[in-house]
């Protein structure tokens, strides 16, 4: 019988990958304690090391975010008032 992967969130990956950082405690204690492998535990801090300037990133990036959004949501209500449109308008 197959097993389904397990599918961890991002907080649970942030939680993982900042314990190495720590220094408190070895890898092989890490993986037993929140049952991960050691090298998954690797792979989620070195990816955590590449990505932590994000973090520091100025207001323009979320500027930009909102102004991707406004287009989104005004699409968004377009479709809405078209699809009860569409309903109302239905005959069967």
């Amino acid at each position: 019988m197959k097993k389904s992967r397990r599918k961890f969130s991002a907080a649970f990956n942030a939680q993982v990958a900042i314990e190495p950082l720590k220094e408190r405690s070895s890898l092989s204690d890490l993986a037993k304690r929140f049952k991960v492998h050691s090298v998954q535990i690797s792979k989620w801090k070195q990816e955590f090391q590449e990505n932590a300037s994000a973090a520091f990133d100025s207001e323009d990036s979320h500027q930009d975010v909102e102004q991707e959004k406004q287009p989104l949501y005004a699409k968004i209500g377009q479709l809405e008032m078209d699809r009860d449109w569409l309903k109302k308008n239905k005959k069967t």
